[in-house]
């Protein structure tokens, strides 16, 4: 019996109404959460960037994933699929066709903080999966796992693509891979796609491309925040620049100011000030060692099963068990 499920609740009391925004604006340098990226019109420009020759991310991890999901789905036999971050959910679909040679139905949840393209891809799988239970998630991945603690399953898989673990800093991603811990039981399975350490020169491409895309959506954070906290933020005062911290290897993304000015965010009751040349830091996006990133998984209580990586060894995925 075919089955869907949206659960939506309010934005901002998912988000302690901006407390994370004023914090990130009132500190030293000013810093924004990568979150806020991702209203449907940001979601969109990102599914943009993926198509992008520069961009070499998607394509090369959908690559390990076309040519292996069927070995993923065979390590771990039929369970329950939790997927973070599954946007448009274009890789799933080669997992989601494997793990249907191994069972005639199969539970699927996607999670997403983008109400409008969970709800249009959930859709879309539940009429090409008929006999799946397909479920949307909105809210950010914490949130959701926390709902997903108390549901008892007879065996589940968390899997977190696209290298997005990147996109958090180490008390953030100390804090994620602690609650999908308690969010496995024993048995349970892990499955990472993070983005390899390579020549500065290709990662720096990979966001800053020839089109434009990528700049606008960096700059699409200052209109989220304008629409969603009733803010003044003008985009034309705002440069995005992105560089590639070697020391820390990670893309680093900022929004310098050109002149300076106040900016007003209403619904916070936030006023701030920019000086002239002042950044904002938006995004990072630290690259991996594999091997490191295996025995960081172990501190967890994860035993790595298999890894898997493309001929260029650019991307790596990780499956683990709890």
């Amino acid at each position: 019996m075919t089955s869907l499920k949206i659960m939506n609740e309010n934005y901002q009391s998912l988000n302690n109404e901006g407390e994370d925004v004023i914090q990130g604006l009132t500190q030293s340098p000013k810093t924004l959460p990568q979150k806020y990226f991702y209203d449907d019109y940001g979601s969109e420009l990102f599914e943009q960037i993926c198509e992008l020759p520069e961009y070499y991310l998607t394509r090369t991890e959908a690559g390990i994933l076309h040519k292996y999901a069927h070995e993923i789905a065979q390590i771990t036999g039929a369970c329950e699929l939790v997927e973070l971050g599954s946007g448009s959910s274009t890789k799933t679909l080669f997992l989601l066709d494997a793990y249907q040679k191994f069972a005639s139905s199969c539970r699927y949840i996607a999670i997403d903080i983008s109400g409008g393209i969970l709800k249009s891809s959930v859709i879309k799988l539940q009429q090409k999966y008929p006999a799946f239970f397909i479920e949307g998630l909105i809210g950010t991945y914490q949130q959701a796992l926390i709902k997903l603690e108390s549901t008892f399953t007879q065996s589940r898989m968390i899997f977190f693509l696209g290298s997005s673990l990147g996109n958090f800093n180490l008390q953030e991603c100390d804090d994620l891979l602690r609650q999908i811990t308690r969010t496995l039981q024993v048995g349970d399975y892990f499955l990472l796609g993070i983005d390899l350490q390579k020549p500065k020169e290709i990662l720096e491409q990979a966001y800053n491309d020839s089109q434009g895309v990528t700049a606008a959506f960096d700059l699409n954070i200052l209109s989220h925040l304008n629409w969603r906290f009733q803010g003044n933020f003008d985009l034309n005062l705002f440069t995005p620049q992105v560089i590639y911290n070697q020391n820390n290897a990670q893309i680093e993304t900022y929004l310098h100011c050109q002149k300076s000015h106040k900016v007003s965010l209403e619904a916070l009751d936030l006023q701030v000030l920019f000086a002239d040349g002042e950044s904002i830091l938006t995004q990072i996006s630290r690259k991996f060692d594999l091997g490191i990133m295996q025995k960081q998984l172990e501190t967890y209580g994860f035993k790595t099963l298999k890894t898997w990586t493309d001929p260029k060894e650019w991307f790596g995925l990780v499956l683990c068990q709890a």
